[in-house]
Parts: C-alpha cells; sequence; structure tokens
C-alpha cells in the first residue's frame, strides 16, 4: 500500500498540497488532470526524485526499491539493448534469467537488436524497452508517467495486455499518469483527479469519467475525447 499524508511542495509560484491519497497493492489505477495540475510532480515526490516540504509518502508491504518509475523520455544507457533490460537487476545483484530476457525482448520486438546501442532506438522503441526494463525486477508499484505516448496502436495494445497480465498474476500494482483517457479508461479500476496542485476528487472511473459532478473534472473532461 502507498499511503501520501500531509504532501506539499512549493516549485516556484506553483504549490502541490495533497492531504490524503491511498493506493493499496494488486490494482491500476489512474491519474489524471490538466497540464500543469502536478501529476509529474507528485510521481516524483512519490519516489523520493525532489524533497518534500512538509508531509509523508509510506509504503506498507514494500519498499521503496520495490518501486520504479516510467517517464515519457526514458533514459538509455549509453550501452546496448540488453544491457538496459538486464540493469535493474544488475543493481539489485540478480542473476539475469536468459530465458525470460529474450521472451521480454521478443514481445517488443527488439531480440534481433540485443546488441544494438539502445541510444539508436527510435522514441517507440525506447518506450518499449523503458517498459520491460521496468518489469523484469518484478516490483510491487509502477508509476508510468505518460510512459507509452510514442507507441502506435498495436504496440499500446500489447503494453496494455502485459500490464494486465502482470497485474494479475505478479501482484503488481500501476499507477497510470495520462491524458489518454480511452487507455485509462480501458485500463483503470479507479481514478484520482488532480488540478491545480489539489486532488479534486477520486473513485470508480466510471465515477469519474462518465457521472462526475465535480466541477473541475467536467471542466478537464469537456477538453478531452475518449
Amino acid at each position: 500500500m502507498l499511503t501520501i499524508s500531509g504532501l506539499k511542495k512549493t516549485l516556484g509560484n506553483f504549490t502541490i498540497s495533497i492531504d490524503s491519497m491511498i493506493i493499496p497493492q494488486c490494482g491500476i489505477y489512474g491519474l489524471i488532470g490538466p497540464n500543469g495540475s502536478g501529476k509529474s510532480t507528485a510521481a516524483k515526490l512519490i519516489m523520493d526524485l525532489i524533497p518534500r516540504d512538509e508531509g509523508a509518502v509510506e509504503f506498507s508491504g514494500f519498499s521503496r526499491r520495490d518501486v520504479t518509475l516510467l517517464s515519457q523520455k526514458p533514459y538509455m544507457l549509453n550501452d546496448t539493448v540488453y544491457e538496459n533490460l538486464v540493469y535493474p537487476l544488475k543493481l539489485r545483484k540478480i542473476k539475469p534469467d536468459p530465458a525470460l530476457c529474450k521472451d521480454y525482448l521478443q514481445k517488443i520486438g527488439l531480440w534481433e537488436r540485443q546488441k544494438q546501442k539502445a541510444a539508436s532506438l527510435s522514441s517507440g522503441e525506447k518506450q518499449k524497452l523503458s517498459f520491460m526494463r521496468a518489469l523484469i525486477f518484478k516490483p510491487k508499484l509502477i508509476i508510468a508517467d505518460e510512459a507509452l505516448t510514442a507507441l502506435d496502436i498495436d504496440s499500446l495494445d500489447a503494453a496494455e495486455k502485459i500490464m494486465l497480465e502482470t497485474q494479475r498474476n505478479d501482484g503488481i500494482t500501476w499507477l497510470i499518469i495520462s491524458h489518454q483517457l480511452s487507455h485509462i479508461k480501458r485500463l483503470c479500476a479507479y481514478i484520482f483527479f488532480l488540478a491545480d496542485g489539489r486532488l479534486h476528487a477520486h473513485g470508480s472511473a466510471e465515477d469519474i469519467l462518465l457521472r462526475s459532478q465535480n466541477p473541475h473534472v467536467m471542466r478537464y473532461l469537456k477538453q478531452e475525447v475518449f
């Protein structure tokens, strides 16, 4: 479980303030809201990439080492596709399983290019490699911040199936930050809505996307298509 309480951070003229937000284990959750609402800042605060001014981010049942962040523009090591894939394992002193690595790279069409420099991949290929790299060490929580925006329809469909499969079989919890509301609706059972640095609403996907009477949510949905 991830529990956020009394969280506050000021960056220039912007302040994010979340009184309470709880993400239980074993589920797929969405975090949506307009540009500049603080979604990416919230992800960085959860990951402890930037210091909090106030409040707490607590994990129950797992540690921060069991959490990983997927970003829109993933960082690639100056090394091969294969070495990028297994890097999280090496950090944790886990011996890579050759069969699993082959399976992961085959799923994203990069097995034949395993010795190629990862930096030479296209944006979509980098996102797919980053996606599988996040899964390789079996984390407990994956925060995906606009992490699949460069994928074509077929690749996005494959990624969504993997998300559902890993959540069901491996107990991985996902927090998906995305403007692709159709993607959010297909995957997420529960959604948090952030605007102006505040958590204005949360509830089931149907309640937030189809039945919400919250003015902030209604204004946002009028501008988005799904």
